[in-house]
């Protein structure tokens, strides 16, 4: 490999001889003998690296997916805004049974399972379910103080089409299961980047580990990988707060870590609690739900009167749950409605009564207040990921998180690009990985903590644990064989001609 005049910024690939002071004029660099890797540091590097190339697609695709998502409740304003919104207020709103009955009206097909009564400039949302739309509702909105229907769209739990197209978009890429993997990916590899560039960062200031070394890019480095570096370590440091908290919240709900998080919080009694919707003295095959349950027909057939939903707001009002809510009604006589509080703005506000409509006369309760404490933070980490927890200024943290990771990928590859080696007077396609053979330096006891580390990962969070164990293995084969067989590099001037 020759050498040009930009070897200070073109370090050999292991971790312990990239350390050089800067001080150090390129013949200093280029004469000292490389050391072997050891210890822990070169093997976090070379994981770092390789993870960084081959994840950092997925977090790419994440960033800015959600950096989208972020910013929904402005585009539904201006999306939908005769739909979500009305013109002038009054002092008083028409009967909720009156906006039900419009909507039915304007809706004959369906069966009623939920209604969110509107206030102040926000229209009424009726929810009508059919078999054909699975999860999906037909949604109508009422203005509620003239009751006259603003307009009809198909939604997700409440989520307007936009919303839940932005959502699928982030989570899946329309891809369905299969495209809930790179999300998986994406939240399970993101922890650990962030953590392992921490450490080689701390690891690599370690002659001169000051706050301003750590925190602010080497704006005197000249043009090359080192400032390139300086940059994309520098934003991590002080990024990674917000980049764990998104990772660990996104796996709350992944398909196999999130699964695996839901057992932990059953086993542990922390799962979110509800209340229970039997009727006293109704029998146990007679009790349904209130969530978004199939059907067709009208209102006389689901066996409840919908007229009786102004008593039952009236008998969760006089029980205290306040603010915006929701409220379930049930398929049948023997089941209670529900009225539950849908406050994710700080301080959240997720009280939930359940009402007899017979005797308007609540026959349970839920309060926020009394939440295990996992089932609390599970539900303010939800809140925070999706950017509806503190409001604008929650929005403004989560488009700040997603434009420094994208940057911050962007330098990683650029970095990459940088370092590829010159040969014969030409620069190699692509740059090197740190170098491998770390593995003879780590003790035998600190390998076998590591394997059961790796098994531990690949249950809890297969879709880390799976391809850290696949690599770490292939990493280890290949060494094993490059070992046996080496590989002679070619000469100055070899190769073929033309």
């Amino acid at each position: 490999m020759s050498v040009n005049s930009d070897a200070p910024d073109l370090p050999a690939p292991s971790e312990e001889v990239t350390d050089i002071p800067e001080s150090e004029d390129t013949a200093a660099v280029v004469s000292r003998p490389a050391r072997q890797p050891s210890g822990f540091g070169p093997l976090m590097a070379r994981l770092h690296f390789y993870a960084g190339v081959l994840v950092a697609p997925f977090l790419l695709v994440a960033a800015v997916t959600g950096l989208l998502y972020t910013f929904t409740p402005q585009l539904d304003s201006f999306v939908y805004d005769k739909e979500l919104t009305v013109a002038h207020t009054a002092d008083t709103s028409r009967p909720l049974a009156e906006q039900v009955d419009a909507a039915r009206a304007s809706h004959p097909k369906g069966t009623l399972v939920a209604v969110r009564p509107g206030a102040g400039e926000e229209t009424t949302q009726v929810d009508f379910a059919l078999p054909e739309l699975g999860e999906r509702a037909h949604t109508v909105y009422v203005d509620p103080y003239t009751g006259k229907v603003t307009g009809q769209l198909t939604t997700w739990y409440g989520s307007t089409p936009l919303k839940t197209w932005l959502d699928d978009l982030h989570r899946n890429l329309h891809l369905g299961t299969i495209g809930r993997y790179y999300s998986e990916i994406a939240a399970s590899w993101l922890w650990v980047l962030v953590l392992g560039g921490l450490v080689l960062w701390w690891r690599r200031q370690r002659r001169n580990r000051t706050a301003r070394r750590l925190l602010l890019p080497d704006l005197a480095a000249k043009k090359g990988v080192r400032r390139t570096r300086s940059w994309h370590a520098a934003t991590g440091v002080w990024l990674a707060v917000g980049l764990l908290a998104l990772s660990a919240t996104g796996l709350t709900w992944s398909r196999f870590a999130g699964a695996h998080f839901g057992e932990a919080l059953d086993a542990l009694r922390s799962g979110t609690p509800g209340v229970s919707t039997a009727l006293p003295g109704a029998s146990a095959d007679g009790q349904g739900g209130h969530h978004h349950s199939g059907g067709s027909g009208s209102h006389a057939t689901q066996g409840v009167d919908p007229k009786a939903i102004d008593g039952v707001l009236a008998a969760a009002r006089r029980d205290g749950v306040s603010g915006p809510v929701a409220i379930g009604v049930p398929q049948d006589h023997t089941t209670a409605w529900t009225v539950s509080q849908t406050r994710n703005l700080w301080p959240v506000g997720r009280d939930s009564v359940a009402v007899d409509a017979s005797s308007e006369k609540v026959v349970d309760r839920v309060d926020f207040a009394d939440w295990p404490v996992l089932a609390k933070l599970t539900r303010w980490g939800i809140g925070a990921h999706m950017g509806t927890l503190f409001g604008l200024v929650n929005q403004i943290l989560l488009a700040v998180l997603a434009i420094g990771l994208t940057c911050m990928i962007l330098w990683g590859y650029r970095m990459w690009w940088q370092r590829r080696p010159v040969r014969d007077g030409h620069r190699a396609l692509l740059g090197t990985p740190p170098a491998r053979g770390a593995w003879r330096a780590i003790p035998y006891g600190a390998l076998a903590a590591g394997v059961v580390a790796v098994i531990a990962l690949g249950w809890a969070l297969p879709l880390f644990g799976v391809p850290l164990a696949a690599f770490l293995a292939a990493d280890l084969v290949v060494g094993a064989v490059r070992r046996r067989w080496p590989v002679t590099p070619p000469t100055a001037g070899s190769g073929a001609e033309g």
